[in-house]
């Protein structure tokens, strides 16, 4: 069988509505024509010193692509053909099976097979005897059908506890620090930024001996001495240097309207401040708590 016979074979199944009869190792056939093809250009190839160039090579290939197109043309237009004859195979009609291939033949039983089983099955739904909605249900080994399992459903995430404060140790105090300083509900929050100032602010020294302030319920600051703990009166933070020393930092005395806590002043020192204190703090701390409330002056 060459390309000459293949080409025959195809005008004619093009040329005709049925079938032709073709022997039953027809594919079988050209794929061995092809085979033998392969084998000559490769032993060409193998002979020249230029496989690419050489004109056999190039008609050796040019043979076996045009055989694989025609052959494969001539498969596609017998299908076409194939499944008409098994429809008609499978409504109990006369069909000629005469002249198919080996490969055709199989084809064309399962085709007939598969055709009567779903017409059944369409049948038997419209007499009402099969549950449209069973249709795709998996059957069992004993005929009976069987729901497909579907597939795990997905688990849910718990839901997160509520994070649990470790409650605080009494026996451990937190560090002092701008971060402790309590927040008054309702009342604008003051910083510990807003408390240490930006230090532009600069005034004349306070003198190291200035005096102390008494306010209006008579209460004593400005000393550095600490209250002693069974006077009962509340604790009040000086702000002035020690006796002798002068840090250079304009100070302002206030009283505190509001409960503020531990703040750092731009002197490097500590001050605990609570309603009522009388105390005289540098001027940048003193101005970012009165511009927030927290305090008022008494100058």
């Amino acid at each position: 069988m060459d390309l000459d016979e293949l080409q025959t074979v195809k005008d004619t199944e093009r040329e005709k509505d049925s079938l032709q009869h073709l022997p039953d190792s027809f594919y079988t056939d050209v794929a061995e024509h092809i085979e033998s093809l392969k084998e000559d250009r490769k032993d060409r190839a193998a002979a020249t010193d230029d496989p690419f160039d050489d004109p056999e090579v190039q008609r050796l290939t040019g043979e076996i692509d045009s055989t694989e197109q025609v052959v494969e043309s001539i498969y596609e237009r017998r299908v076409g053909k194939l499944v008409k004859l098994a429809s008609f195979a499978a409504a109990d009609m006369p069909a000629d099976e005469e002249g198919l291939t080996s490969e055709e033949r199989d084809l064309f039983s399962d085709l007939v097979a598969r055709i009567k089983e779903n017409r059944a099955h369409v049948l038997d739904v419209l007499a009402g005897e099969v549950d449209a909605e069973t249709d795709g249900e998996a059957p069992t080994e004993a005929g009976e059908t069987a729901d497909v399992p579907a597939g795990p459903e997905p688990e849910s995430e718990p839901e997160s506890a509520d994070p649990v404060e470790p409650e605080p140790d009494p026996g451990h105090e937190p560090a002092p620090g701008p971060e402790n300083v309590p927040e008054p509900d309702g009342e604008t929050s003051v910083s510990a930024a807003d408390l240490m100032g930006d230090g532009s602010e600069t005034e004349e020294a306070m003198p190291a001996n200035a005096g102390a302030v008494t306010d209006d319920a008579g209460t004593t600051a400005g000393t550095a001495s600490e209250p002693s703990a069974d006077d009962g009166s509340d604790e009040e933070t000086s702000a002035e240097p020690e006796p002798g020393e002068s840090d250079g930092v304009g100070r302002a005395t206030l009283r505190i309207t509001r409960d503020v806590g531990e703040i750092v002043g731009v002197d490097d020192r500590e001050y605990d401040l609570a309603t009522d204190d009388v105390v005289t703090l540098p001027e940048a701390n003193a101005g970012a708590l009165v511009e927030r409330e927290a305090a008022e002056r008494l100058e």
